[in-house]
């Protein structure tokens, strides 16, 4: 189902997978999205030469980890190379990281198996970039969106998940 916004809705709750990451930024050691349970989890996947990352995105994510709190708010920025592999190296990430003054953790997610789409990016299903997905407390994933979002209705969204205890989610839904 699409909504008017660009947002996709998956009817039904599904636990997020874990990412598969060949790079951190921004964290002194790897981060698992397991290890993040308990706190409210923004994955903003972007490309570096996407123009809708540049323009809405990044700016996005940006102002999501400065708006709330790190122990109830995790923001994870992905970089997700589907296109122009041999232009986007490590160099130019980090060079666009600190260019876009980016603090919180920004992943480089992994070559695909069997063709561009890199494995996170396959596991969660992107369309492409910039794509949000916000995973509440328990790890299930409540917003999928792909595209410009409006500030305030994800910055609504954001804390109305923060506010919800955890396990809310499963109680919920059959999710195991």
């Amino acid at each position: 189902m699409r909504a008017a916004s660009g947002v996709w809705m998956d009817e039904s709750p599904k636990v997020a997978p874990e990412w598969s990451v060949r790079h951190w930024y921004n964290s002194d050691h790897p981060i698992a999205l397991s290890g993040l349970r308990g706190r409210v989890v923004v994955l903003g996947a972007f490309q570096v030469l996407c123009p809708q990352s540049v323009a809405f995105g990044v700016p996005q994510i940006r102002r999501i980890h400065e708006t709330f709190e790190p122990k109830d708010v995790a923001v994870i920025g992905l970089h997700a190379t589907f296109e122009h592999h041999a232009a986007i190296t490590r160099a130019v990430i980090e060079a666009f990281i600190q260019e876009y003054r980016l603090k919180f953790p920004v992943a480089i997610d992994s070559p695909g198996e069997s063709g561009p789409i890199p494995l996170t990016m396959e596991r969660y299903r992107m369309r492409g970039t910039p794509s949000l997905v916000l995973i509440d407390r328990d790890g299930v994933i409540r917003k999928h969106a792909f595209g410009p979002i409006d500030d305030l209705r994800i910055g609504a969204e954001v804390g109305a998940l923060a506010a919800e205890p955890p396990s809310v989610a499963l109680s919920r839904s059959s999710v195991a």
